[in-house]
């Protein structure tokens, strides 16, 4: 089971890691917090002080067309927040 899936990268998550020394990932829904510090901390090589999750409900969309209701939604997953330690970060653009 793959513990970490992509960092996420959005204006807001760079930010917070420019300023907080927090990056943001899309983990597996069934990690735990221990998983995915030992995740971060193996792939990266940084030691990480505290992690936070949550799990990201699906956004839902209706829309009227010629052939009648269409529904649809994305998909849910689960996003963390590791804090690093003092000094530590991760350069995520090093193997684009």
């Amino acid at each position: 089971m793959s513990i970490l899936i992509k960092p996420i990268i959005t204006e807001k998550a760079t930010n917070d890691s420019e300023m907080n020394n927090r990056f943001a990932f899309v983990v597996n829904n069934k990690a735990n917090k221990i998983e995915i510090k030992d995740a971060v901390e193996s792939a990266y090589g940084v030691s990480v002080e505290k992690v936070r999750t949550m799990n990201v409900r699906p956004d839902r969309r209706t829309r009227y067309t010629k052939t009648g209701i269409v529904t649809g939604k994305t998909n849910a997953y689960k996003k963390a927040i590791v804090q690093l330690a003092e000094g530590e970060t991760i350069d995520l653009y090093a193997n684009l």
